[in-house]
């Protein structure tokens, strides 16, 4: 028999986002929810069994109350049975909405730091999970072990961190996951997707964040589908979320250009951008002009900059060093150069020859 999973984690919903300004922080908060409207949407599209959900679905552990509204809402829509494995951030306690609010049947919320085991007949499996009640939580699978019987198996759902002993967010470990008897662990915490690995004959994973919520989170971002037959396990990432954090890198003579702006991609419009401007320059960037200039092309955008001051590239030509020796010789080749392209490359050669000479931070 075939059991497909939708494997969530980390919504963060009610995230604040204050890098983004009031107006567009209560935005991005108003679509952050809209991720539930989405999860629904793929759980119900892909047939699936079962939403396991691990931790850290709130940002805090006394969400708004609208927040809470909308949850119990969407899940009640699903239809199919529901794991809540609570987190650092959405911990139980009597003010959180998993406490406050009212859950349809179809949703189990686990809501004490002790494994436990929630038995589904209609579909031969066990589901077990543990859920935070502080923000922090020690280790859980120290001694566990999950009995296989014939036509079962054996899921977790866990706020947890594999591979990492001292981490007070439930330390696991690859050679607990293999003894653990489970077929397939589900994860949270971590806000990159590890993809599909294996302990044993354990599959486990973590989804990632569904939607960034800064640099530090970029890129694409969404859920797992996780399909368990006798063949085995299989994972596919499924995109959810709707905005997201891109870094790109440009010279401010590049980024000062229309050029630059035919090179953007053509959903630009829809992410949140910081870029970064790199090269020599002879005066500081005039960030103000480019952001009125580029902020429009962005939903937010962020500029660094990382230009250093112009250098001569000849001064040190005449010294009895390595970098004498090294400039001497690149001045010989610029002056056989025969056009103009040829000596652009031999002038990046030189300042990335000087910044790894003098052990500086490459200028381009």
């Amino acid at each position: 028999m075939s059991l497909r999973i939708i494997h969530g984690a980390d919504l963060h919903l009610d995230t604040p986002f204050n890098a983004l300004g009031a107006e567009k922080a209560a935005r991005r908060r108003a679509e952050q929810r809209q991720l539930l409207t989405a999860l629904v949407r793929e759980v119900r599209g892909r047939g699936a069994d079962l939403l396991l959900l691990s931790g850290d679905i709130l940002d805090t552990a006394s969400a708004c109350a609208e927040t809470g509204e909308q949850l119990a809402a969407a899940l009640r829509e699903v239809k199919i049975p529901v794991f809540i494995a609570p987190g650092n951030h959405d911990w139980v306690s009597r003010r959180s909405p998993y406490m406050r609010h009212s859950f349809s049947d179809n949703v189990h919320i686990f809501t004490v730091p002790e494994i436990r085991r929630v038995a589904l007949p209609e579909l031969c499996v066990n589901v077990y999970g543990a859920g935070y009640t502080s923000n922090a939580c020690p280790p859980l699978l120290e001694r566990f072990h999950a009995e296989r019987r014939p036509g079962w198996r054996n899921l977790l759902t866990l706020h947890a961190e594999v591979g990492r002993p001292a981490s007070p967010y439930c330390p696991v470990t690859v050679e607990q996951l293999a003894q653990s008897g489970l077929d397939y662990a589900a994860f949270g915490h971590v806000h990159t997707c590890s993809g599909l690995r294996r302990a044993g004959e354990t599959f486990y994973g973590w989804p990632g964040c569904t939607e960034g919520r800064g640099f530090d989170e970029c890129g694409e971002k969404g859920v797992l589908q996780i399909d368990l037959d006798e063949s085995g396990c299989r994972a596919a990432f499924l995109p959810l979320g709707r905005r997201q954090y891109r870094v790109l890198t440009a010279t401010v003579e590049a980024a000062e250009k229309d050029g630059f702006l035919s090179d953007l991609p053509g959903d630009a419009r829809n992410h949140i951008y910081k870029i970064v401007l790199t090269g020599e320059r002879d005066a500081l960037p005039d960030l103000s002009a480019l952001r009125d200039r580029l902020e429009p092309l962005f939903f937010s955008l962020t500029l660094e900059d990382a230009t250093v001051p112009r250098r001569e590239l000849w001064a040190r030509a005449e010294e009895d060093t390595l970098t004498g020796a090294f400039l001497r010789r690149m001045r010989r080749r610029m002056e056989a150069a025969s056009t103009e392209e040829e000596r652009r490359i031999l002038t990046d050669a030189v300042r990335l020859g000087l910044a790894a000479l003098e052990d500086r931070e490459s200028p381009l």
